[in-house]
């Protein structure tokens, strides 16, 4: 074979990897927030693509310009329906911090511009962040990885099914909201308590400026049932994200 023909069919080989991986590290958590630079996911990205082409190359690569344009953009539809999935998970826990916030009258604590949407609360930066610690201590961003292999066999090289890709999309989003809900829970019921209690003491003393103690009385048990709960609410996300990444699919 000619070289210079070996050679370019390498190059198309990576590129096409890089388009997967590529967009796939785009979004995906851990990988893909927005204190990690761009540049340097897109660095990581090409490096991982030069190793990985080897193990994921299947069949010819297209020649043509229009057979490789098609290719692209479905490798790139593929690593970017992967990387918004895994995101959308970690938006579950985003919705639980706002949640968990209205509740504890930490509402208006903003935290600074860290998480993936602006106006972002600290509760909701706090839980996001330590989703994205645990998924580094627990080497979940091994399986990343290894789940981006393992894509090319649930999805083979310019093969996409957008049918099939919408609806895992709804599922995601059903399993983050599922997530958010399960985490908040406690302090849904918390905050029914404290309120009746709060309300019956109002009732029973009405001297007393229940406004003003409700505030910290709020707060205080907030961050109390935070303290115990945060444990449980990490497990349930990286259980639901890594049986996730096991499959790629819901």
């Amino acid at each position: 074979m000619d070289l210079g023909a070996l050679l370019t069919a390498q190059v198309i080989a990576v590129a096409l990897v890089f388009g997967r991986i590529g967009a796939a590290m785009m979004f995906l958590p851990a990988f893909g927030e927005q204190f990690v630079f761009v540049r340097h996911r897109l660095v990581f990205s090409l490096i991982l693509s030069i190793i990985l082409t080897p193990l994921v190359a299947q069949g010819p690569v297209p020649v043509e310009f229009a057979d490789l344009l098609r290719a692209m953009v479905v490798e790139v539809t593929l690593g970017a329906w992967i990387g918004l999935a895994g995101r959308v998970l970690l938006t579950g826990m985003q919705m639980a911090g706002a949640q968990i916030g209205m509740v504890a009258g930490l509402s208006n604590a903003f935290a600074p511009d860290i998480g993936s949407f602006q106006g972002s609360t600290l509760i909701a930066t706090t839980l996001m962040l330590g989703a994205i610690a645990v998924i580094f201590a627990t080497d979940l961003h091994h399986v990343m990885i290894e789940a981006l292999v393992d894509s090319y066999n649930i999805f083979p090289p310019g093969q996409v099914m957008p049918g099939d890709l919408a609806a895992q999309m709804a599922k995601a989003a059903s399993t983050s909201f599922y997530i958010g809900l399960s985490v908040a829970a406690p302090f849904y019921v918390m905050g029914v308590i404290l309120n009746v209690g709060l309300g019956l003491t109002n009732r029973m003393l009405p001297s007393l400026p229940v406004f003003f103690v409700a505030a910290p009385v709020l707060i205080f048990t907030g961050l109390f049932v935070l303290i115990f709960a945060a444990p449980s609410a990490l497990r349930t996300f990286v259980t639901r994200f890594a049986d996730w990444l096991g499959l790629l699919t819901f």
